[in-house]
């Protein structure tokens, strides 16, 4: 992030005026560790705003997907099947736990896992003898993937689904908030996302055996004893206190926050869509938080993402590319990869365009005039 005085950002925390209550009573309290009244309180709601029966308040979406994993049944030498078009902590924890990611292509229609590519990826890895221990789903920039059919495979051949909801909490999909649809979600509350804990992340799960085991092995996994005892490989993985009050103030202002970046969608869409930039829209039965806008260049305006992302730089305007897909990245060149590499070819074209729900009208129209400017003079 690059911190000039007057920058339009591309995603950017917005306190909604409770967190000062809560982090000040921590601090008189002197609750300023990994326990503490916000932590159960946190995980209390967000349990009630996802539905969920059971939160595990953790310091990073990554680490929720590292317990995740592990709390399904992945092991060193298994494989897991992870959405290719994603941030690289989707799948960096599949390598923590010495297995291989199997990394699946997405689909046109909403950017996610495709689950035609799914069966044919885990039908020729069983073929070749490998043990597929789970399905990592990502729904990406907050836009719910295809999960009945994805979970309908996952059935069919008993393979468990873990969902990186990291970039979705407030998406539904058939009235069902995202990552709760699995045995296991995950939600990061990190800087940028739609709430934020200052860095942050939680475990859902309808299993109470699932969560219980996860909060333990977060504490460093101490057994029961007056002293220090480990049975177990643990982390230091806990939310703090005063980051959970943070979160707590947060979620009061969740369904606001969704729909102020689904107004900040609206408003690029209504003005951009007819200057040759294409948006996606959202399936039937979808709803989408909508945490950023991207954007697709029709290749005929004679502009690269990079092109337009520089003339936005000049103007102190935030915009990135689109997640560069993991087979493609060198981490993960040797990585079986089955698909067509559509997500390749949405990183060439795309770009994210700044989504913060606090954005002014000012801000908003400064973004779109600049777009407008370069692209009028093509």
């Amino acid at each position: 992030m690059i911190y000039k005085p007057g920058r339009i950002f591309l995603s950017v925390p917005h306190m909604g005026g409770h967190e000062k209550n809560y982090v000040d009573k921590a601090l008189e309290d002197n609750w300023v560790t990994t326990v503490g009244p916000n932590i159960p309180g946190f995980e209390h709601d967000i349990c009630q705003h996802t539905n969920a029966q059971h939160a595990v308040a953790l310091n990073s979406g990554t680490a929720a997907i590292h317990l995740a994993l592990q709390a399904v049944g992945v092991q060193a030498g298994d494989e897991v099947l992870c959405s290719t078009f994603t941030f690289v902590a989707s799948a960096n924890p599949i390598l923590y736990l010495g297995a291989t990611p199997v990394l699946v292509e997405s689909e046109a229609e909403t950017w996610n896992m495709c689950p035609q590519t799914l069966r044919q990826a885990i039908e020729e890895r069983l073929r070749l003898g490998k043990k597929l221990s789970c399905i990592l789903l990502v729904h990406l920039y907050g836009m719910p993937a295809k999960v009945k059919e994805i979970m309908a495979i996952a059935e069919e051949y008993n393979i468990p689904v873990v969902e990186d909801a990291a970039e979705a909490l407030g998406s539904r999909y058939f009235g069902h908030q995202v990552g709760t649809l699995g045995q296991a979600g995950i939600f990061s509350f990190n800087g940028n996302k739609i709430i934020t804990t200052s860095g942050g992340g939680a475990l859902v799960t309808n299993d109470k055996k699932l969560a219980d085991h996860t909060r333990f092995l977060a504490g460093q996994a101490k057994d029961a004893a007056p002293h220090y005892q480990h049975s177990h490989m643990g982390y230091n993985y806990l939310l703090s206190n005063i980051s959970a009050g943070i979160g707590r103030g947060q979620i009061e202002v969740l369904e606001r926050r969704v729909k102020e970046r689904r107004e900040v969608y609206n408003f690029y869409k209504e003005r951009l869509r007819e200057k040759g930039l294409e948006f996606l829209p959202e399936p039937k039965n979808v709803f989408s938080n909508r945490w950023l806008t991207t954007v697709l260049i029709n290749p005929e305006l004679g502009i690269t993402p990079g092109q337009l992302r520089l003339a936005l730089e000049e103007q102190n305007i935030d915009a990135r590319p689109l997640w560069k897909p993991m087979h493609l990245q060198p981490l993960y060149q040797s990585t079986p990869y089955y698909g067509d590499n559509l997500s390749g070819q949405l990183f060439e074209r795309g770009l994210c365009l700044p989504s913060s729900s606090n954005l002014t009208e000012e801000e908003l129209e400064k973004v779109v005039k600049t777009i407008e400017r370069r692209l009028g003079s093509l």
